[in-house]
């Protein structure tokens, strides 16, 4: 690489656009998986991947392997006597690019862009054929080997033909645009700004280029422009560094994201041609952490909250517009919030480009997650990751944190031998060293994390807590564990133990289901309700702790983690927002936590169930609201209710609730002026007492659990209780509850057959019978099964105490009769219908001279079971 030093000289005239065409190749691919030989012919857009709808079926794995993207490029005049080079945003995970039939290149990693040179392959003389082939198949030298996402395979992001002259900014610079910008001096005087571009040569002599640089203010005005002449040597890069001062900047901050534009051209000076030119964003700010501070941009403290990002949506599997993509830092930047971890891969640029227009910081890291594999490739391909990820994020402002691994411990290998375990410890240690040791040559600017889950004392044996410059945990008691109140004694420890260490909690979250509720929620019954309140409670010990420089909510929006069971199969529902982007509950208590502006917002779904009280036609629930202002005013159903002080953030009252429709309103004044949100709650509200309600209309009953749930049909589902009379409830029998599990009841198996896997995740086991005291009339009554025990439990990798383990089928067999009536006769669901499989058993009966309905089982072999209970009334 040939250096060299221009001074500075300053240019008048003005700006005119170069030589490089960019032609946009996102339409009309045939597209084909590579099955046995076979290939099946599709024709797709990009951004495009093949695993939208098998990570999302039954059926345990989704298809990871090999597909082929073909493309025509027509004859064009335009390419002739160009450097021709095709450009990729992504491709998941290592793509092969054939001109023609010949191998053009190769690249190796799924979320870095890159640039493969076509000029050698090209015929400028016809139409030229284009064929990617991509594969997500397994590889051991390839990260990420395991985590808690899909490695959606495809051309998922855009793809671009690059036609440029002989003498461009290179395009062979590790998938970056040649520029780099830094600010080694920044201050409210002046910034000085450093910048190297790098210049490639493919003529067969070497070239006089005249590089002109200029900055253009956030009106477009121009600062300053400058130009210098230089010698372009012969087939090869040179390298340009330069350095301009600007007087009294505008600084880049979260409030005031103020950006310059710089523009790089180079010139033949010779022809006075403009030959090539990019653009690139210019924010100057300075910052630094301080172990016991916390972080400070521009001298000033800054507590940075936020949250992580996978990039997956509903329906779209990873190729996401990238519109929505933006959509996605828009909503995060509205929460109030002024970080996103860009975890656990290099993302969309369109997502860096919004963290710098929006004020969001941010850090960006490879997907080294888990495990490592100890070979010379699997390293040499993490060290390119970094590289390429490094230079393409390298101009943005908003990034100020480089990372490398992710709770790299999770999965330790050789768990058996413990020689050979410190081996592999080593090895993690040393490529970790290599890791930092790249970045810190690469970015001396910034700084460089590793992200570990909460076993302090294995990454202190191993070593890894000094060698990055910042240590951030990834941090979920109250989930996980237990006790929230680990949450404090770990990070006091930790400070007290490394008080010159800056750290970030990096990751925390709970589940939130948006389709369950509970009136009282419990850890990891998957309740949104339990999710804000474990949310109040974190975000309340990070504030308290000046020494934590950042807490980094896990996950922005739910994901897709194909392994992955529970109570939405293949879903990870820590996000607050639901995966089609829909704002949880946790949304809207930080949005009040951080918003500046006034903000007021009723929480809760549109949707509800529960039991009158004893002679009253209403039914005392629990309504929350979430505000910035204080106090906050609540009326129900036109009722108004005493003023409220918000406490962590969340109002709370218990208000009647009728059957039906019932509108909620809240309100905070300021200056005068009231902010007011609303909510309508359809209420389905059942009597105390059937003889309290002459109508009956239908009740759905989840056996065993102590949540509500929504169906996909829209039908509310109750939690169960123990009969009484005149009311309904379960006559003996106790919730299913796994031995050793952190669940409170039930079970996250997926049940196959199903899209409502709660309806059949809780039981009750042993119960003699299930009464419901219905007045008269004739009644649909349907019987839900699935037997949660028996076959083989799949490993969870985010499961800490998960493993790969074969269940023991439950021997049951039992009889079910209605009123005394026979309907279900030695009933053996696994051996009908196998475990965790939906069943569901209908039966139409008519309720005379008030004896209600029962539902009795009498068992023959083992216990009985019964896992929700539905009934309808049909007719008066």
């Amino acid at each position: 690489m040939k250096y060299i030093f221009l001074s500075v000289v300053f240019l008048l005239h003005a700006f005119v656009y170069a030589q490089r065409m960019v032609l946009p190749l996102n339409k009309g691919w045939k597209f084909s998986k590579i099955q046995s030989g076979t290939e099946h012919p599709l024709k797709v857009d990009l951004p495009h991947t093949w695993n939208v709808a098998d990570v999302m079926d039954d059926e345990p794995g989704y298809y990871r392997g090999s597909a082929s993207y073909k493309k025509t490029i027509p004859f064009n005049r335009v390419f002739v006597g160009k450097e021709i080079y095709l450009f990729f945003e992504g491709a998941n995970q290592t793509a092969k690019i054939y001109v023609n039939d010949q191998l053009a290149g190769v690249h190796i990693g799924g979320y870095t862009a890159f640039n493969i040179r076509l000029t050698s392959f090209f015929n400028f003389k016809r139409q030229n054929e284009i064929r990617v082939e991509v594969s997500n198949g397994a590889d051991r030298n390839v990260p990420p080997l395991s985590a808690d996402f899909t490695f959606y395979g495809g051309l998922y992001r855009k793809v671009s033909l690059v036609a440029l002259d002989d003498v461009h900014m290179s395009c062979d610079d590790h998938g970056s645009n040649a520029v780099f910008i830094s600010t080694s001096t920044a201050n409210e005087q002046e910034s000085v700004v450093d910048i190297r571009t790098i210049v490639s040569n493919r003529k067969k002599t070497d070239k006089k280029i005249k590089l002109t640089t200029t900055i253009y203010d956030a009106a477009g005005r121009q600062v300053t422009s400058f130009s210098c002449a230089g010698l372009s040597k012969i087939s090869g890069d040179t390298s340009f560094l330069q350095a301009i001062t600007i007087d009294h900047p505008v600084l880049w901050t979260p409030e005031h994201p103020y950006l310059y534009k710089v523009v790089s051209t180079i010139t033949d000076i010779i022809t006075g041609k403009k030959v090539d030119e990019v653009t690139n964003p210019l924010g100057i700010r300075w910052f630094r952490f301080d172990a016991d501070s916390g972080f400070f941009l521009n001298g000033k403290p800054i507590k940075l909250i936020g949250a992580s990002r996978h990039q997956d949506r509903e329906g779209m599997g990873n190729a996401v517009p990238e519109k929505l993509a933006r959509k996605d830092v828009e909503l995060l930047k509205q929460m109030g919030a002024n970080f996103l971890r860009v975890a656990h891969y290099p993302q969309d640029p369109v997502v860096m480009k919004a963290c710098d227009e929006l004020g969001l910081l941010s850090s960006v890291e490879i997907p080294v997650v888990n495990e490592i594999n100890e070979s010379d490739s699997f390293y040499n391909n993490c060290l390119a990751m970094q590289t390429e990820m490094i230079r393409q994020n390298y101009n943005h402002p908003s990034v100020i944190i480089w990372c490398y691994m992710n709770e790299i411990l999770l999965r330790p290998q050789f768990n058996n031998d413990n020689e050979r375990q410190n081996i592999y410890f080593s090895n993690i240690r040393l490529l970790a060293k290599k890791l930092d040791s790249l970045t810190r040559k690469e970015d001396p600017l910034r700084y460089t994390m590793m992200a570990n889950h909460g076993a302090y004392g294995k990454y202190a044996d191993a070593g890894l807590i000094d060698i990055p410059m910042i240590t951030g945990w990834n941090l979920y008691p109250g989930w996980y564990s237990a006790n929230l109140d680990d949450l404090p004694a770990f990070l006091d420890r930790f400070h007290k133990d490394h008080p010159a260490k800056p750290v970030m909690i990096t990751e925390y979250g709970a589940d939130a289901d948006p389709r369950i509720r509970s009136a009282a929620p419990v850890r990891f019954d998957k309740s949104v309700e339990y999710a804000t309140v474990f949310h109040q409670y974190y975000f309340k010990q990070i504030m308290a702790r000046s020494f934590v420089s950042a807490g980094v909510i896990w996950n922005l929006a739910d994901f897709n983690s194909e392994t992955r069971n529970e109570t939405m199969p293949h879903i990870n529902n820590k996000g607050l927002l639901q995966w089609n982007r829909v704002p949880k509950d946790p949304y809207y208590f930080y949005k009040a936590m951080l918003s500046s502006s006034p903000f007021v917002k009723v929480l809760g779904s549109k949707w509800s169930a529960g039991i009158a009280d004893s002679g009253k036609t209403t039914g005392l629930q629990k309504v929350q609201v979430a505000a910035n202002r204080s106090p906050v005013s609540l009326s129900v159903n036109g009722r108004s209710f005493p003023d409220a002080f918000p406490i962590d953030g969340i109002c709370e009252w218990m208000v009647p609730f009728v059957n039906g429709t019932n509108v909620i309103e809240a309100s905070v004044v300021k200056h005068g002026r009231f902010y007011v949100d609303s909510n309508l709650v359809d209420f389905r509200l059942q009597p105390f007492k059937f003889q309290d309600k002459k109508i009956f209309s239908d009740l759905n009953i989840l056996a065993g659990s102590k949540r509500l749930f929504i169906d996909s049909a829209g039908n509310v589902w109750q939690p169960d209780q123990q009969y009484y009379s005149g009311g309904w409830g379960h006559v003996n029998g106790k919730p299913f509850k796994l031995t050793g599990s952190s669940l409170p009841y039930g079970t996250d198996k997926n049940i196959k057959g199903t899209p409502d896997d709660p309806v059949y995740q809780t039981q009750l086991v042993g119960l003699s019978a299930y009464k419901m005291d219905v007045p008269d009339g004739e009644y649909e009554v349907t019987l839900y099964f699935a037997e949660l025990m028996g076959g083989k439990v799949q490993e969870v990798i985010y499961n800490l105490n998960g493993n790969n383990r074969m269940e023991k089928v439950e021997n049951r067999c039992f009889d079910v009769m209605i009123n005394e009536v026979p309907v279900l006769q030695r009933f053996n669901i696994a051996k009908e219908f196998g475990t965790a499989t939906a069943v569901k058993k209908t039966f139409k009966i008519i309720v005379s001279n008030k004896h209600g309905i029962t539902v009795g089982f009498k068992a023959t072999e083992g216990e009985t079971i019964l896992n929700a209970l539905r009934v309808k009334k049909i007719s008066r």
